[in-house]
């Protein structure tokens, strides 16, 4: 019988980030971080970034966060507003940083910048999109998914 391969991290903390090629660099209670290869998968009939793609890493990247630092309570998205500013092609790297503006006691707002390099400017960012994402935060854990956090602490810095 053949070993088993190992599942990614992405696809261990969220399945649809994981679908579309989502790769996470960095999980903390300041920041998340990542990028991803703009593929098919991803795309529009017009072979650009689906704005739809880039609110669900939005949301996901949020939720990871204050799941983070609310210290591994549930959480649950309340609102998104998303601002699609430039688009990504086919074959292009966008990267995505996810990072609090607030942090209260139930709620919590991050904000989430989706971003390609220029490469006609050594270090300089073209925003493709920027979000905010408001979270309900601290919320009891149900009993049948009490170990929901357990993969995002394993790869958390805290």
């Amino acid at each position: 019988m053949a070993a088993s391969s190992p599942v990614p991290k992405e696809e261990k903390l969220d399945a649809p980030l994981h679908e579309v090629g989502f790769e996470i660099s960095e999980i903390s209670p300041q920041k998340i971080t990542g990028h991803f290869l703009v593929t098919d998968k991803c795309c529009n009939p017009f072979q650009v970034l689906h704005g739809g793609v880039s609110a669900l890493i939005a949301e996901s990247l949020a939720s990871m966060g204050a799941h983070v630092a609310c210290g591994f309570g549930r959480v649950a998205g309340i609102h998104l507003s998303i601002h699609h500013l430039k688009s990504a092609n086919l074959g292009e790297i966008v990267f995505a940083e996810a990072a609090p503006i607030n942090v209260g006691k139930t709620i919590h707002v991050w904000e989430v910048k989706l971003w390609k390099n220029d490469p006609s400017k050594f270090g300089n960012k073209i925003l493709i999109s920027s979000s905010r994402v408001t979270l309900k935060t601290n919320m009891p854990v149900p009993e049948n998914v009490k170990d929901a956090g357990v993969n995002l602490q394993k790869y958390a810095r805290l």
